[in-house]
């Protein structure tokens, strides 16, 4: 088991988002400063916001994906395609474990809401849930990079 995966699994548990969890600790490896990436992932923890979206450990691990395989030349197709490719085989492979990559899904209410976000707290979701989904996303993250 690789370290990193610890180290994604501690950042969140100290308090971080899952998306800034994920990101922040394998960024360093494609040239992003941590503190960079932890801004940069801030917004997307809650399925994006609190949306109750795609899991921000899954958008993390996706960010992760873009800063190693991306393209940086508007006119680089195949690069494009090949990340693409890349986003939907990770995302596939969480969807695989776990059912879904929807964090309203993935919670089993709608934390988008006043009443889903306090089921959530009630139910200590965020702390029994989430870090399994931050572990998942670093496993296959792991694979895929």
């Amino acid at each position: 088991m690789s370290d990193k995966i610890e180290k994604a699994v501690g950042c969140f548990g100290e308090g971080f988002n899952c998306s800034q969890a994920v990101l922040s600790t394998y960024s360093g490896e494609f040239g992003l400063e941590r503190e960079t990436a932890l801004r940069a992932a801030a917004g997307m923890g809650g399925g994006m916001g609190g949306l109750g979206e795609v899991c921000g450990a899954v958008t993390g691990g996706m960010m992760a994906i873009g800063l190693k395989h991306g393209h940086t030349e508007a006119k680089d197709k195949e690069t494009k395609a090949k990340t693409y490719g890349c986003v939907r085989d990770y995302a596939g492979r969480f969807r695989a474990r776990n059912g879904s990559i929807l964090c309203r899904d993935l919670l089993g209410c709608d934390i988008s809401t006043p009443e889903g976000l306090e089921q959530a707290r009630q139910k200590g979701l965020f702390t029994e849930r989430c870090p399994r989904f931050v572990r998942d996303a670093a496993e296959i993250l792991e694979d895929v990079l």
